[in-house]
Formats: C-alpha cells, sequence, structure tokens
C-alpha cells in the first residue's frame, strides 16, 4: 500500500485563465519516469474550473477519459456529436479510441470541480464511444472492459465501514471526507485529495470518521504490465 498525499500533486492548468489542476501522475513538463502509471491508469487530475473557463477543443487517441464531477456542472461536447451537461455524482465515459476531439467548459455561474481519470486500453485502436451514467449509485459499479478496470463507489457516513474490492492494482482517491484505509500489509488515513495505490489488495476495508466520498478503481494485471 503506497500513500500519496494531496500536497504532493504537481500542479498545472492556467490559473490565469482560471484552470487550476492538481496531477497524481507524471504528467507534461512534470515529467516523472518512476510515476508514470498505475496499472491501467495512467492520470488522475483534479479540475477545478472558474465559470467561464475550460478546455478548448484538442485530441485524444487510444485513452479511456472517466470524469468524475463533484461540484457545479461540466458542458461536454466531442467531434462525434456529443454535448452534454455532466452533473455532481454522474460519471461520465469516453472512449477516445482511434481518435477524437473534445470540448471542456465551464458554462455556469459556479465554480466547477471535478476529478477525470484516463485509464491505458488493453488494446489501441477501434471506434470512439461516449456514455453518461447518471447518478452512480454505491451498488453499480462502472466497468471499463476496454481497459480491464471497474470504478467503484463509496459514501460511508460517519462510523461508517465500506468494503475495498479485491484486485491485483486498486486505486483509492478520496473526494471528500476522512477515511481509514485497513487491512491486506497495514493501514493509512487519507483525506481529500489524498489517493493509496495498493497491488494484489485483498481483505482491504475503509472506515469513515466523517461523511465520505471515495473513487475506487479495481483493475487487472494484464501480461505486459508488470
Amino acid at each position: 500500500m503506497s500513500v500519496h498525499r494531496a500536497g504532493d500533486r504537481h500542479p498545472g492548468g492556467d490559473p490565469d485563465a482560471g484552470v487550476t489542476t492538481r496531477h497524481a501522475f507524471s504528467f507534461g513538463p512534470h515529467y516523472d519516469p518512476d510515476n508514470l502509471r498505475f496499472g491501467a491508469l495512467v492520470a488522475c487530475n483534479e479540475e477545478r474550473l472558474a465559470p467561464g473557463a475550460g478546455f478548448d477543443e484538442h485530441p485524444h487517441s487510444h485513452t479511456e477519459i472517466v470524469t468524475w464531477v463533484v461540484e457545479g456542472e461540466l458542458t461536454h461536447r466531442d467531434s462525434a456529436g456529443h454535448a452534454t451537461l455532466v452533473r455532481p455524482g454522474d460519471v461520465q465515459h469516453l472512449s477516445s479510441a482511434g481518435g477524437v476531439r473534445h470540448v471542456e467548459r465551464n458554462d455556469g455561474a459556479a465554480p466547477l470541480v471535478f476529478v477525470q481519470m484516463w485509464l491505458a486500453p488493453l488494446e489501441p485502436g477501434g471506434d470512439p464511444s461516449y456514455g453518461i451514467v447518471r447518478g452512480l449509485a454505491d451498488t453499480t459499479p462502472h466497468a471499463v472492459p476496454a481497459a480491464g478496470a471497474v470504478l467503484h463507489v463509496r459514501r460511508p457516513g460517519a462510523g461508517e465501514h465500506a468494503a475495498v474490492p479485491d484486485g491485483d492494482f486498486v486505486y483509492v482517491h478520496v473526494v471528500r471526507g476522512d477515511v481509514r484505509l485497513t487491512g491486506g500489509d497495514g493501514g493509512c488515513g487519507l483525506s481529500a485529495g489524498d489517493a493509496a495505490r495498493i497491488t494484489g489488495a485483498r481483505g482491504v476495508r475503509l472506515a469513515a470518521a466523517a461523511p465520505a466520498e471515495v473513487l475506487v478503481w479495481e483493475m487487472t494485471r494484464p501480461a505486459r504490465v508488470r
């Protein structure tokens, strides 16, 4: 179990343009050869967009892009003709496959906060696809089969416990609240923005000291990942 604190994330974005980003993995000019990926996960970005700010049209390819809105509303448009408002609790999944272009903006009057996670597909190429799940429930995981990954949401109340799925690779990201992970080879406390990377997770649980929201990726081990 490896713990990565919110304060250790690489700063990015363009604060003068109303875009503040915190990167959990090597990204752009913040190159770190020892922090390129964990399982299928190659990016976990915390994004904060001021009203009217956003990312103009830009391309992606061979990446599974999963977005979780924390506060505000995200406007999404892409070259495949999708135009969507993504709200808190929704899961947006854009499979860029052989190539797609999209725009992400905060067209609302309130600040926008979201977590965007990029996963490497098991096989490159294919046709882009798009989907959104409104109000993902704790009991309904979101599968990303192209990357051999499943996203779970945990929202324990104060004093409550929740199970963490077993997996070859498990990535735990705290959106809000304070939790403690136990089991495996030890335990650790996590606060908002913190993450834990667990290899060979078995019997791990989380306990909330206050109402919490936690994103948990369960990932299989492809033959080429060592």
